[in-house]
């Protein structure tokens, strides 16, 4: 392969959550080992590629607008090739090469490697995307390149790929695959790469991180890792993401409130409080369950910070659940909150039923949830000032 460092210069745009950008990251590393130069700015990018987000509506058009918009440097800079990648190519791959001509190629989960050759770094056979794309069953490991697009003291560790949850309003399952855990002694392996870079906090992120490792075998899976993620003595924080409320353990809350290098910190999205639209989302629980499990980390960690994320207008919420979703977040002491409409997705178990709370009313009901929190920690951090953290 003749040398492309000073020939080809490669940006990417990474859309969506942080496990995309862990995606994002071993492209970067594949692209660094064929001899790519990197770019910040578009317009003096050869290749672009863009990895895409398809969770929700709103996503899928900033994916769409944004490799629209790369497109453009075809005619004012001086891109040659757009390559896109990620969720929204595995979720409708078809649809994509019909209506995006612009697109030159198209990366699926399962072949994050394949990015050189599709960017044209390297010569690749022509049928490249005839891929075949639907449930993924890719799961990177310690050995995958990765170039950090974080901050340098910082670093996101995907420990599990997938999900095995059926929520009604999710098709995440459908795309990236059953729930599969990686290894611990793999995952400490990477930690420890990373921390020999100087990172000293890594962010543990899945679908389902409290999940972890029961694929394998593991009931405690969580607890274990962490467990072993603390003894790396270079690193200076572990945070988790994504806890679900269904598969927290004692021994999780347990192994997060004792171990040192664990952040006190518990994100873990809710949805909802009301028992009957918890129901209809295929998520079961109500207030008073959630409101037990925070109070067990509370007892295990008097100064944990609490972050939830909810879903408002899911089908058939009516005035009354809404309300009592309103007396949840006003007794809960949530620290950080995220509230999204509802989006109404093919190929869901909610699609099947009327999209019938209308986008004003949606709308809101999350500036009046958003309303009500910025309240309360207003009023919580008042009670902070002259606190020294």
């Amino acid at each position: 392969m003749h040398d492309t460092r000073e020939t080809v210069r490669v940006g990417v745009i990474s859309l969506g959550c942080a496990k995309n950008l862990v995606d994002s990251e071993v492209m970067l590393g594949h692209l660094d080992r064929a001899g790519a130069t990197f770019v910040r700015d578009p317009a003096e990018a050869d290749v672009l590629v863009v990895n895409t987000c398809g969770f929700i509506g709103p996503a899928r058009e900033e994916s769409i607008q944004t490799i629209l918009e790369a497109a453009e440097f075809k005619k004012t800079g001086r891109l040659k090739r757009l390559v896109v990648a990620g969720c929204m190519v595995q979720r409708y791959h078809g649809e994509l090469r019909e209506s995006l001509p612009e697109v030159d190629a198209f990366v699926g989960l399962d072949e994050l490697d394949r990015v050189v050759e599709r960017s044209g770094l390297r010569a690749c056979e022509p049928p490249s995307d005839a891929a075949s794309y639907g449930r993924s069953a890719y799961l990177y490991d310690h050995a995958a390149p990765r170039r950090l697009a974080t901050p340098p003291w910082t670093a996101f560790v995907k420990i599990a790929e997938g999900c095995d949850h059926t929520c009604a309003f999710c098709a995440i399952p459908s795309f990236r695959g059953a729930f599969r855990s990686r290894a611990i002694d793999d995952v400490v392996a990477e930690a420890r790469t990373l921390a020999e870079l100087g990172v000293r906090e890594i962010n543990l992120v899945a679908q389902d991180s409290s999940h972890y490792g029961r694929d394998r075998g593991r009931e405690e899976g969580l607890a274990s890792l962490l467990r072993a993620l603390d003894g790396v003595d270079t690193l200076r924080w572990i945070r988790v993401h994504y806890l679900y409320p269904n598969t927290v353990t004692d021994g999780l809350v347990q192994a997060m409130a004792t171990l040192p290098r664990v952040v006190k910190y518990v994100d873990m999205p809710l949805q909802h409080a009301h028992p009957e639209v918890l129901r209809r989302m295929r998520r079961g629980g109500d207030a008073r369950r959630h409101m037990e499990l925070l109070g067990r980390f509370r007892g295990a960690m008097p100064q944990a910070a609490l972050r939830s994320t909810l879903i408002v207008g899911f089908p058939g919420e009516t005035d009354a659940e809404f309300a009592e979703l309103l007396r949840f977040v006003e007794t809960a002491g949530l620290d950080h909150l995220g509230v999204f409409t509802y989006s109404h997705e093919v190929g869901t178990a909610a699609a099947g039923l009327s999209d019938d709370v209308p986008e004003a009313v949606k709308e809101a009901r999350r500036g009046e949830l958003l309303e009500l929190q910025r309240g309360l920690v207003a009023e919580r951090n008042a009670l902070r000032v002259g606190e020294e953290v």
